[in-house]
């Protein structure tokens, strides 16, 4: 799908399994920390929103604007983070680029990265807006002790 040119009506019918639409105060703000941490590339970028592919996945990012008549928009808080609660992991991004590209922006690192017990080396690291970006690979396999 070329997402440059998908019309909005295409685009929503071609979605399927479970999706994700972060809100954001600006959208610009939050796809610079994603391309430089991340190095996502976002299309149909406008102060609106924009749609952000990740391997065979796809999320969108709104602006609060967006959402003018929407029931969402009167829980959203003013100020401070926006994430609390949920984390939002990029399975197949090394935690330790991922990390040094957020301490060379500026940005907070929460948990540096770390082999964890459950197979997964990853971190925690909190956008500009308020989101708990968690980068991970799996942990190679041990061999027999």
């Amino acid at each position: 799908m070329d997402f440059e040119t998908v019309s909005p009506e295409d685009f929503g019918r071609s979605l399927r399994g479970i999706g994700m639409n972060i809100l954001v105060r600006d959208v610009a703000e939050e796809l610079a920390f994603l391309a430089d941490v991340f190095d996502l590339k976002a299309h149909r970028v406008s102060r609106d929103f924009a749609i952000v592919p990740y391997g065979a996945q796809v999320f969108q990012i709104h602006g609060d604007h967006t959402y003018g008549a929407h029931p969402l928009l009167s829980l959203l808080p003013e100020a401070g983070a926006r994430g609390a609660g949920i984390e939002i992991r990029l399975y197949d991004s090394d935690p330790d680029a991922a990390v040094a590209r957020a301490e060379a922006r500026g940005a907070m690192v929460l948990q540096a990265a770390t082999d964890k017990p459950h197979g997964l080396r990853e971190a925690f690291i909190l956008s500009d807006t308020g989101y708990v970006w968690v980068p991970s690979r799996p942990l190679q396999a041990r061999g027999p002790e």
